[in-house]
Protein backbone atom coordinates (compact mmCIF):
# COMPACT_ATOMS: atom_id res chain seq x y z
CA UNK A 1 0.00 0.00 0.00
CA UNK A 2 1.62 3.27 -0.83
CA UNK A 3 1.61 6.21 1.82
CA UNK A 4 0.81 9.40 0.77
CA UNK A 5 2.23 12.04 3.26
CA UNK A 6 0.45 14.93 1.31
CA UNK A 7 -3.03 13.31 1.13
CA UNK A 8 -2.54 11.75 4.96
CA UNK A 9 -1.44 15.40 6.36
CA UNK A 10 -4.54 17.00 4.59
CA UNK A 11 -7.38 14.77 6.02
CA UNK A 12 -6.05 15.43 9.23
CA UNK A 13 -6.22 18.96 8.98
CA UNK A 14 -10.10 18.93 7.48
CA UNK A 15 -10.83 16.29 10.55
CA UNK A 16 -9.43 18.77 12.95
CA UNK A 17 -11.52 21.68 11.17
CA UNK A 18 -8.91 23.54 8.96
CA UNK A 19 -11.33 24.23 5.92
CA UNK A 20 -13.61 25.98 8.51
CA UNK A 21 -14.92 28.84 6.04
CA UNK A 22 -15.06 26.92 3.24
CA UNK A 23 -18.42 28.27 2.67
CA UNK A 24 -17.82 31.74 2.41
CA UNK A 25 -15.04 30.63 0.22
CA UNK A 26 -17.53 29.18 -2.22
CA UNK A 27 -20.03 31.95 -1.82
CA UNK A 28 -17.51 34.43 -3.01
CA UNK A 29 -16.54 32.49 -5.86
CA UNK A 30 -20.00 32.25 -6.70
CA UNK A 31 -20.10 36.02 -6.90
CA UNK A 32 -16.94 36.61 -8.97
CA UNK A 33 -18.33 33.92 -10.94
CA UNK A 34 -21.64 35.69 -11.94
CA UNK A 35 -19.89 38.90 -12.79
CA UNK A 36 -18.01 37.44 -15.68
CA UNK A 37 -14.81 37.38 -13.45
CA UNK A 38 -12.94 34.15 -15.19
CA UNK A 39 -12.35 31.62 -12.67
CA UNK A 40 -8.44 31.34 -12.24
CA UNK A 41 -8.95 35.29 -11.49
CA UNK A 42 -11.55 34.48 -9.19
CA UNK A 43 -9.55 32.16 -6.84
CA UNK A 44 -6.60 34.56 -7.06
CA UNK A 45 -8.71 37.56 -5.99
CA UNK A 46 -10.45 35.39 -3.39
CA UNK A 47 -6.87 33.90 -2.18
CA UNK A 48 -5.34 37.67 -1.33
CA UNK A 49 -8.60 38.36 1.22
CA UNK A 50 -7.12 34.99 3.19
CA UNK A 51 -3.83 35.02 6.06
CA UNK A 52 -0.91 33.67 4.04
CA UNK A 53 -0.73 30.30 5.58
CA UNK A 54 -4.07 29.46 6.11
CA UNK A 55 -5.48 26.07 5.24
CA UNK A 56 -8.25 27.47 2.83
CA UNK A 57 -5.62 29.99 0.79
CA UNK A 58 -3.19 26.78 0.32
CA UNK A 59 -5.83 24.74 -1.31
CA UNK A 60 -7.22 27.69 -3.74
CA UNK A 61 -3.60 28.09 -4.65
CA UNK A 62 -3.35 24.90 -5.57
CA UNK A 63 -6.76 24.84 -7.71
CA UNK A 64 -6.20 27.91 -9.40
CA UNK A 65 -3.03 25.98 -10.57
CA UNK A 66 -4.33 23.46 -12.01
CA UNK A 67 -6.92 25.15 -13.77
CA UNK A 68 -3.86 27.48 -14.90
CA UNK A 69 -2.71 23.94 -16.32
CA UNK A 70 -6.03 22.84 -18.41
CA UNK A 71 -8.14 21.37 -15.74
CA UNK A 72 -12.18 21.93 -14.99
CA UNK A 73 -12.81 23.82 -11.39
CA UNK A 74 -14.63 20.58 -10.73
CA UNK A 75 -11.44 18.43 -11.46
CA UNK A 76 -9.16 21.37 -10.13
CA UNK A 77 -11.72 21.17 -6.52
CA UNK A 78 -11.54 17.37 -6.82
CA UNK A 79 -7.33 17.25 -6.84
CA UNK A 80 -7.67 18.64 -3.23
CA UNK A 81 -9.68 16.26 -1.56
CA UNK A 82 -11.11 18.79 0.48
CA UNK A 83 -15.07 19.04 -1.43
CA UNK A 84 -17.72 16.42 -1.39
CA UNK A 85 -18.42 14.17 -4.07
CA UNK A 86 -22.22 15.72 -3.99
CA UNK A 87 -20.31 19.30 -4.31
CA UNK A 88 -17.62 18.05 -7.08
CA UNK A 89 -21.04 16.33 -8.42
CA UNK A 90 -23.05 20.12 -8.43
CA UNK A 91 -19.74 22.29 -9.90
CA UNK A 92 -19.23 19.59 -12.69
CA UNK A 93 -23.07 19.86 -13.47
CA UNK A 94 -22.80 23.69 -13.34
CA UNK A 95 -20.17 24.10 -16.12
CA UNK A 96 -21.68 21.75 -17.91
CA UNK A 97 -24.87 23.51 -18.17
CA UNK A 98 -23.73 27.27 -17.72
CA UNK A 99 -25.59 27.14 -14.15
CA UNK A 100 -22.06 27.18 -12.26
CA UNK A 101 -22.60 30.26 -10.21
CA UNK A 102 -26.27 29.33 -9.06
CA UNK A 103 -24.64 25.76 -8.22
CA UNK A 104 -21.55 27.00 -6.15
CA UNK A 105 -24.39 28.89 -4.23
CA UNK A 106 -26.35 25.94 -3.84
CA UNK A 107 -23.25 24.32 -1.99
CA UNK A 108 -22.38 27.18 -0.08
CA UNK A 109 -25.92 27.45 1.60
CA UNK A 110 -26.00 23.64 1.95
CA UNK A 111 -22.21 23.82 3.79
CA UNK A 112 -23.70 27.20 6.06
CA UNK A 113 -27.41 24.40 6.91
CA UNK A 114 -25.07 21.38 7.98
CA UNK A 115 -22.98 23.40 10.49
CA UNK A 116 -26.27 24.73 11.53
CA UNK A 117 -27.85 21.38 12.08
CA UNK A 118 -24.81 20.28 13.67
CA UNK A 119 -24.74 23.25 15.87
CA UNK A 120 -28.04 22.82 16.89
CA UNK A 121 -27.16 19.52 18.55
CA UNK A 122 -24.32 20.39 20.20
CA UNK A 123 -26.09 23.08 21.89
CA UNK A 124 -28.33 21.37 22.96
CA UNK A 125 -25.69 18.53 24.67
CA UNK A 126 -22.99 21.01 25.20
CA UNK A 127 -24.38 22.41 28.71
CA UNK A 128 -25.23 19.20 30.41
CA UNK A 129 -21.88 17.59 29.65
CA UNK A 130 -20.41 20.74 30.60
CA UNK A 131 -22.38 20.89 33.80
CA UNK A 132 -21.51 16.98 34.56
CA UNK A 133 -17.96 17.39 33.64
CA UNK A 134 -17.56 20.26 35.95
CA UNK A 135 -19.46 18.27 38.79
CA UNK A 136 -17.59 15.06 38.39
CA UNK A 137 -13.93 17.57 38.48
CA UNK A 138 -14.75 19.10 41.86
CA UNK A 139 -16.09 15.93 43.71
CA UNK A 140 -12.87 14.47 42.46
CA UNK A 141 -11.10 17.17 43.78
CA UNK A 142 -12.80 16.92 47.22
CA UNK A 143 -12.82 13.34 47.31
CA UNK A 144 -8.96 13.03 46.51
CA UNK A 145 -7.86 16.15 48.65
CA UNK A 146 -10.16 17.07 51.41
CA UNK A 147 -11.91 14.03 52.40
CA UNK A 148 -8.48 12.14 53.86
CA UNK A 149 -7.86 14.79 56.11
CA UNK A 150 -11.16 14.89 57.21
CA UNK A 151 -10.79 10.70 57.89
CA UNK A 152 -7.60 11.83 59.60
CA UNK A 153 -9.41 14.20 62.30
CA UNK A 154 -12.62 11.88 62.45
CA UNK A 155 -9.66 8.57 63.40
CA UNK A 156 -7.93 11.11 66.01
CA UNK A 157 -11.34 12.17 67.68
CA UNK A 158 -12.77 8.26 67.88
CA UNK A 159 -15.93 9.35 66.38
CA UNK A 160 -18.38 6.92 64.90
CA UNK A 161 -18.54 7.06 61.24
CA UNK A 162 -22.07 6.47 59.54
CA UNK A 163 -22.44 4.44 56.30
CA UNK A 164 -22.27 7.16 54.34
CA UNK A 165 -19.34 8.87 55.72
CA UNK A 166 -17.15 5.73 55.64
CA UNK A 167 -17.68 5.29 51.87
CA UNK A 168 -16.93 8.85 51.21
CA UNK A 169 -14.01 8.01 53.17
CA UNK A 170 -12.89 5.17 51.93
CA UNK A 171 -13.02 6.63 47.89
CA UNK A 172 -10.77 9.46 49.43
CA UNK A 173 -8.16 7.03 51.27
CA UNK A 174 -8.29 5.40 47.57
CA UNK A 175 -7.34 8.52 45.60
CA UNK A 176 -5.27 9.47 48.10
CA UNK A 177 -2.87 6.18 46.88
CA UNK A 178 -3.65 5.53 43.49
CA UNK A 179 -5.42 8.41 42.72
CA UNK A 180 -2.91 9.13 40.04
CA UNK A 181 -3.22 6.01 38.12
CA UNK A 182 -6.99 5.26 38.86
CA UNK A 183 -8.31 8.97 37.66
CA UNK A 184 -6.17 8.60 34.41
CA UNK A 185 -7.18 5.39 33.65
CA UNK A 186 -10.88 6.31 34.44
CA UNK A 187 -10.71 9.25 32.09
CA UNK A 188 -9.26 6.92 29.04
CA UNK A 189 -11.89 4.53 30.07
CA UNK A 190 -14.79 6.90 29.15
CA UNK A 191 -13.17 8.13 26.25
CA UNK A 192 -12.82 4.69 24.69
CA UNK A 193 -16.38 4.09 25.69
CA UNK A 194 -17.86 7.23 23.72
CA UNK A 195 -15.43 6.28 21.19
CA UNK A 196 -16.96 2.87 20.55
CA UNK A 197 -20.34 3.79 21.32
CA UNK A 198 -20.34 6.63 18.99
CA UNK A 199 -17.26 6.98 16.53
CA UNK A 200 -16.63 3.33 15.84
CA UNK A 201 -18.71 2.23 12.37
CA UNK A 202 -19.10 -1.40 13.95
CA UNK A 203 -20.62 -0.38 17.14
CA UNK A 204 -21.94 2.67 16.77
CA UNK A 205 -25.15 1.69 16.26
CA UNK A 206 -25.32 0.84 20.32
CA UNK A 207 -24.66 4.51 20.96
CA UNK A 208 -27.50 5.28 18.51
CA UNK A 209 -29.80 3.07 19.99
CA UNK A 210 -29.06 4.69 23.79
CA UNK A 211 -29.21 8.11 22.36
CA UNK A 212 -32.85 7.39 20.39
CA UNK A 213 -33.98 6.13 23.54
CA UNK A 214 -33.92 9.40 25.40
CA UNK A 215 -36.75 11.21 24.78
CA UNK A 216 -35.80 14.79 24.24
CA UNK A 217 -32.69 13.65 22.51
CA UNK A 218 -34.23 11.26 19.82
CA UNK A 219 -36.92 13.96 19.37
CA UNK A 220 -34.18 16.29 18.20
CA UNK A 221 -31.87 14.27 16.30
CA UNK A 222 -34.79 12.54 14.34
CA UNK A 223 -36.12 16.93 13.41
CA UNK A 224 -32.69 17.19 12.51
CA UNK A 225 -32.17 14.03 10.34
CA UNK A 226 -35.40 15.25 8.52
CA UNK A 227 -34.55 18.46 8.16
CA UNK A 228 -31.59 17.64 6.66
CA UNK A 229 -32.71 15.07 4.19
CA UNK A 230 -35.53 17.48 2.77
CA UNK A 231 -33.80 20.06 2.19
CA UNK A 232 -30.43 18.88 0.97
CA UNK A 233 -32.19 16.22 -1.25
CA UNK A 234 -34.45 18.99 -2.31
CA UNK A 235 -31.94 21.63 -3.16
CA UNK A 236 -29.72 18.90 -5.14
CA UNK A 237 -32.11 18.13 -7.03
CA UNK A 238 -33.45 21.18 -7.87
CA UNK A 239 -30.02 22.33 -8.66
CA UNK A 240 -29.66 19.55 -11.51
CA UNK A 241 -28.11 16.64 -8.99
CA UNK A 242 -29.75 12.85 -10.34
CA UNK A 243 -31.68 11.69 -7.12
CA UNK A 244 -29.27 8.71 -6.98
CA UNK A 245 -26.73 11.06 -6.28
CA UNK A 246 -28.65 13.22 -3.65
CA UNK A 247 -29.29 10.37 -1.79
CA UNK A 248 -25.62 9.29 -1.64
CA UNK A 249 -24.92 13.10 -0.52
CA UNK A 250 -28.11 12.65 1.98
CA UNK A 251 -26.18 9.86 3.85
CA UNK A 252 -22.51 11.52 3.55
CA UNK A 253 -23.80 14.12 5.60
CA UNK A 254 -25.79 11.99 8.39
CA UNK A 255 -24.05 11.16 11.73
CA UNK A 256 -26.70 8.11 12.32
CA UNK A 257 -26.46 4.53 11.51
CA UNK A 258 -30.38 4.17 11.62
CA UNK A 259 -30.59 7.27 8.66
CA UNK A 260 -27.64 5.25 6.69
CA UNK A 261 -28.96 2.18 6.18
CA UNK A 262 -32.33 4.03 5.32
CA UNK A 263 -30.67 6.51 2.82
CA UNK A 264 -28.86 2.41 1.52
CA UNK A 265 -32.20 1.13 1.51
CA UNK A 266 -33.99 4.19 -0.74
CA UNK A 267 -30.70 4.19 -2.77
CA UNK A 268 -31.02 0.30 -3.74
CA UNK A 269 -34.85 0.94 -4.55
CA UNK A 270 -34.37 3.76 -6.85
CA UNK A 271 -32.14 2.25 -8.60
CA UNK A 272 -33.51 -1.00 -9.21
CA UNK A 273 -36.77 1.69 -10.66
CA UNK A 274 -39.14 1.34 -7.42
CA UNK A 275 -40.85 4.73 -6.77
CA UNK A 276 -40.99 6.24 -2.84
CA UNK A 277 -44.37 5.23 -2.42
CA UNK A 278 -42.96 1.30 -2.90
CA UNK A 279 -40.11 2.23 -1.14
CA UNK A 280 -41.40 3.39 2.05
CA UNK A 281 -44.08 0.40 2.38
CA UNK A 282 -41.37 -2.11 2.48
CA UNK A 283 -39.06 -0.54 5.16
CA UNK A 284 -39.85 -1.86 8.60
CA UNK A 285 -40.59 0.40 11.36
CA UNK A 286 -40.42 3.35 8.79
CA UNK A 287 -42.50 5.46 10.92
CA UNK A 288 -39.49 5.91 13.59
CA UNK A 289 -38.04 7.83 10.88
CA UNK A 290 -40.07 9.54 8.87
CA UNK A 291 -43.45 10.37 10.40
CA UNK A 292 -46.38 9.28 8.32
CA UNK A 293 -47.31 13.03 6.93
CA UNK A 294 -44.57 12.96 5.59
CA UNK A 295 -44.00 10.14 3.92
CA UNK A 296 -47.89 11.00 2.54
CA UNK A 297 -46.18 14.39 1.26
CA UNK A 298 -43.40 13.24 -0.52
CA UNK A 299 -45.91 10.68 -2.71
CA UNK A 300 -47.50 13.41 -3.69
CA UNK A 301 -44.89 15.33 -4.18
CA UNK A 302 -43.36 12.54 -6.50
CA UNK A 303 -47.26 11.68 -8.14
CA UNK A 304 -47.38 15.24 -8.93
CA UNK A 305 -43.90 15.62 -10.33
CA UNK A 306 -42.55 18.65 -7.59
CA UNK A 307 -40.26 16.46 -5.40
CA UNK A 308 -38.11 18.61 -5.37
CA UNK A 309 -40.15 21.46 -3.90
CA UNK A 310 -41.99 19.38 -1.30
CA UNK A 311 -38.81 18.17 0.10
CA UNK A 312 -37.48 22.06 0.41
CA UNK A 313 -40.39 22.88 2.13
CA UNK A 314 -40.41 19.85 4.20
CA UNK A 315 -36.67 21.00 5.17
CA UNK A 316 -37.87 24.49 6.14
CA UNK A 317 -40.97 23.63 8.12
CA UNK A 318 -38.58 20.87 9.72
CA UNK A 319 -35.56 23.28 10.73
CA UNK A 320 -38.13 25.68 12.07
CA UNK A 321 -39.41 22.83 14.75
CA UNK A 322 -35.38 21.71 15.43
CA UNK A 323 -35.07 25.27 16.67
CA UNK A 324 -38.00 25.42 18.87
CA UNK A 325 -37.10 21.56 20.18
CA UNK A 326 -33.77 22.61 20.88
CA UNK A 327 -34.64 25.61 22.87
CA UNK A 328 -37.37 23.67 24.61
CA UNK A 329 -34.82 20.88 25.58
CA UNK A 330 -32.19 23.08 27.09
CA UNK A 331 -35.33 24.54 29.69
CA UNK A 332 -35.84 20.88 30.44
CA UNK A 333 -33.06 19.61 31.06
CA UNK A 334 -31.75 22.56 33.25
CA UNK A 335 -33.90 21.25 36.58
CA UNK A 336 -32.95 17.61 36.01
CA UNK A 337 -29.16 19.22 36.19
CA UNK A 338 -29.85 21.69 39.02
CA UNK A 339 -31.44 18.59 40.71
CA UNK A 340 -28.64 15.83 39.88
CA UNK A 341 -25.91 18.53 41.49
CA UNK A 342 -28.08 19.19 44.43
CA UNK A 343 -27.98 15.79 45.48
CA UNK A 344 -24.13 15.29 44.94
CA UNK A 345 -23.76 18.45 46.94
CA UNK A 346 -26.25 17.09 49.80
CA UNK A 347 -24.17 13.73 49.85
CA UNK A 348 -21.15 15.25 50.79
CA UNK A 349 -22.72 17.31 53.13
CA UNK A 350 -24.28 14.75 55.02
CA UNK A 351 -20.93 12.89 55.19
CA UNK A 352 -19.40 15.88 56.46
CA UNK A 353 -21.68 16.83 58.75
CA UNK A 354 -23.27 13.97 60.53
CA UNK A 355 -20.07 12.94 62.13
CA UNK A 356 -19.19 16.19 63.50
CA UNK A 357 -23.21 16.39 64.87
CA UNK A 358 -22.61 13.17 66.56
CA UNK A 359 -19.53 14.63 68.09
CA UNK A 360 -21.24 17.42 69.37
CA UNK A 361 -23.91 15.35 70.91
CA UNK A 362 -21.70 13.11 72.69
CA UNK A 363 -19.56 16.59 73.93
CA UNK A 364 -23.24 17.52 75.21
CA UNK A 365 -23.36 14.29 77.26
Amino acid sequence: MNFNKKNFKRKLQIYLGFSHGKESVIESLSFLVSSGMPIADSLRAIELELPEKSFMRGILVEARENIENGFSLANAFAETGVFTPHAISLIRSGEDSGTLSQNLHVIAEQDAKNKVFKSRLQSALLYPVLVLTVTFIVGIGVAWFVLPKLATVFSQLQVKLPLITKIFIDIGIFLSQYGSIAVPVFVVFIFLVIYFLFYNKKTSFIGQGLVFSLPGISKLIKELEIARFGYLFGTLTKAGLPPLEALLSVKESTFSPYYQKFYDYLYKNIDEGKSFEESFKDYENISLLLPASIQRMIVTGEQSAHLSEVFIQIGATYEARTEITSKNLAVALEPILLVLVWFGVVLVALAVILPVYSLVGNLNH
